[in-house]
């Protein structure tokens, strides 16, 4: 076979052109990554569904993520609902605030979300001043199929703005997340904001809530709710979770699912969607020690963080620290948060994510959730601009509190004192009979509420019996009356050996569908020697195909190799497709280039005869050639990451071109 020494991998130009979205949209849809949900009858926005090579790169990446964080981190995984009854969301407080500010256009009525039009149009005015200076702008998205519907965008004009007011412009969208509805008003005014598509006014920002809603059972007397998170799952099932784990603190559940939220107006492809995948942690700590037993192993990895007294400040300057640094200087509050923060990057790091476009960009007081102490974005640059894909925040106590004292049930964790407590606390006894039969099933929670109350509380309540019957409400604003003979209360002297404590949460969330369109974008680049050859240089990991088995022709001669090739490409774990497609073997190649395809074996008459085949790498399109076996055990190992392509160049000789037969 001819062959020549191998001198390593050839250099590839990823920047030859510059990157625009059109042709990667185009290509996404060409080879069906994915598509509008419903397309022929219309199409609904915010939904979409994948296609083969979508629905793999999606499974990929999660089955990547469950290697990487549950198994890695002895997870406890779990499976629960979508559908939701209504008092769950009461008690978690997101049908009260889990909202989005939402402006109508005071002609058609169209509605838009009140920040992203203000971000969208200083966004637009920003860019025709660079237009007006003469300042090179990014590279104009060209549609390669003309046919195709463009998406809608604020249209930018060449008008040159005051430094002053480039300023006030730069300066708001720096802190664009901090406003509130009121204050996302007044700016829409001060800078005579109009709905982009009519130049209608808008009226102002009202709240909408974001969950679906739905009954459950056929008299719709029951309400409930499409959740919007995986995360109140977790914490109902907290007592079992705790139990399974022989009691022990800190532990943490893990879920992957379906999650819902009835966006506004979704736009942006995947990045804004009605239904969407997401992956979420609930690490449960000690409210008194939030350290990691393995914070060491990542406190010298450097982010890039974006803090809150920053932006505050209107501006984005951003500190590339380590998480050790980050944590002693308390910007990240604890070594857990920081922990899962060097653990989201190396996550996204791993699967493709370009790190250079990488931020951690700390919440600011009022975009904070409301249940939330401290909480940290991973965001990702696209030609979108900054879009959060990883949420990861301190929920504190929050949850496991409000839904014990919602249903009287305790949702607590349990510790043995080296030596025990002795102190003085006001105690409720309840007179079981009456309490039974005054409020039968409801009686758990009132006793939540009572339990709930703490010490001051408890001493009030004591002193309103003395007068005569008291009304107490749940988180729910169900209201209960208690009369002197149902409680008891008396301060009591107590020897606690045992120390209970709600424990605390931090929760990395990630959006999946989020994630996997940045990395699609970060991936994408075109053959320096033809702009219209895009390639998406995935790695293998989560490559949809890993390998392409492509003989020259469709003649029979080449079956009994195929399936030897393919047999043991199987049974190596390894998946691969075969194209004996009558194209050429370079657009054979080319087209799974689109596909993400990192390597290719050929297949020709010396493969018959001599028992080889060529390897060939997707970024380089360098050739390599050995016997079958040889081939399909380096594929195994460039495919399980055991290998990288410089490696692979040092096992097997360079292909040059012809075989001998």
């Amino acid at each position: 076979m001819a062959t020549e020494a191998t001198t390593g991998p050839s250099p590839v130009n990823r920047t030859a052109h510059p990157f625009t979205r059109g042709a990667l949209e185009d290509l996404l849809s060409r080879r069906f990554f994915y598509a509008p949900a419903f397309e022929i009858y219309g199409g609904v926005a915010g939904l979409y569904d994948y296609g083969p090579p979508g629905s793999a790169l999606h499974a990929n990446i999660l089955h990547e993520w469950r290697k990487h964080f549950i198994i890695e981190e002895s997870m406890l995984e779990l499976d629960t609902t979508i559908m939701t009854p209504s008092p769950v969301f009461e008690t978690s407080g997101h049908v009260a605030r889990f909202a989005d500010w939402m402006v109508k256009d005071t002609k058609t009525g169209d509605v838009l979300r009140a920040d992203h039009l203000v971000e969208g149009v200083l966004e637009a005015r920003l860019k025709g001043d660079k237009e007006a200076r003469g300042v090179a702008a990014a590279a104009e998205e060209t549609e390669v199929d003309p046919k195709k519907k463009k998406k809608k965008a604020v249209k930018t004009t060449a008008v040159k703005l005051d430094d002053a007011v480039v300023q006030e412009y730069e300066t708001v969208l720096n802190q664009i997340d901090n406003y509130t509805g009121p204050q996302l008003g007044e700016l829409i005014r001060k800078f005579n904001i109009v709905n982009p598509d009519t130049n209608n006014p808008v009226d102002e920002p009202v709240q909408f809530n974001l969950m679906f809603d739905s009954s459950i059972g056929p008299t719709g007397k029951i309400k409930g709710y499409l959740r919007p998170e995986t995360a109140q799952g977790h914490f109902l099932n907290f007592q079992r979770l705790l139990a399974f784990n022989n009691g022990q603190i800190p532990f943490a559940s893990a879920q992957i699912g379906r999650s819902f939220r009835n966006e506004i107006s979704p736009r942006a492809g995947l990045l804004r969607v009605r239904e969407f995948t997401m992956s979420e942690i609930e690490h449960y700590v000690d409210p008194l020690d939030k350290s990691h037993s393995r914070f060491r192993e990542v406190k010298d990895i450097k982010l890039r963080f974006l803090p809150k007294d920053v932006q505050s400040q209107g501006k984005s300057d951003i500190s590339e620290i380590t998480v050790g640094e980050a944590v002693a200087s308390k910007m990240v509050d604890n070594e857990t948060l920081g922990y899962f923060l060097a653990r989201i990057y190396l996550f996204l790091s791993k699967i493709g994510v370009d790190h250079d476009r990488l931020r951690f960009r700390q919440h600011m007081a009022n975009e904070m959730a409301h249940y939330a102490s401290d909480c940290w974005d991973a965001e990702i640059e696209t030609s979108y601009g900054w879009i959060e894909c990883v949420g990861c925040a301190d929920r504190s106590a929050y949850d496991l509190s409000v839904h014990s004292k919602a249903t009287g049930k305790p949702l607590v964790a349990r510790q043995n004192l080296a030596e025990p407590i002795v102190e003085e606390k006001e105690t409720p006894e309840f007179n079981l009979k009456v309490w039974g039969k005054t409020f039968k099933g409801d009686g758990d929670r009132v006793k939540g509420i009572v339990n709930g109350l703490g010490e001051e509380g408890l001493v009030k309540l004591r002193e309103d019996l003395s007068k005569g019957p008291v009304e107490v409400s749940d988180t729910n604003g169900d209201k209960f009356t208690i009369t002197p003979e149902m409680v008891k209360i008396e301060k009591k002297t107590t020897k606690i050996s045992i120390r209970e404590f709600t424990p605390n949460v931090i929760e990395p969330s990630f959006g999946i569908g989020r994630i996997m369109y940045s990395l699609l974008e970060h991936v994408y680049w075109a053959r320096e020697s033809d702009a219209a050859r895009g390639v998406l240089s995935l790695p293998p990991a989560v490559a949809p195909t890993k390998c392409l088995i492509v003989p020259i022709s469709n003649q029979e001669v080449f079956q009994p190799i195929i399936n030897d090739v393919s047999s043991k490409l199987r049974a190596a774990g390894v998946y691969a497709r075969v194209d004996d497609s009558g194209a050429s073997i370079g657009k054979r190649y080319a087209r799974n280039d689109e596909l993400g395809t990192p390597y290719g074996c050929t297949i020709d008459f010396a493969s018959v005869q001599n028992n080889t085949m060529t390897l060939r790498e997707r970024d380089t399109t360098d050739q390599l050639i050995g016997k079958v076996d040889e081939v399909v055990e380096v594929v195994k190992d460039l495919v399980f990451g055991q290998l990288d392509w410089e490696g692979a160049c040092k096992k097997l000789p360079k292909y040059t071109g012809v075989q001998d037969v």
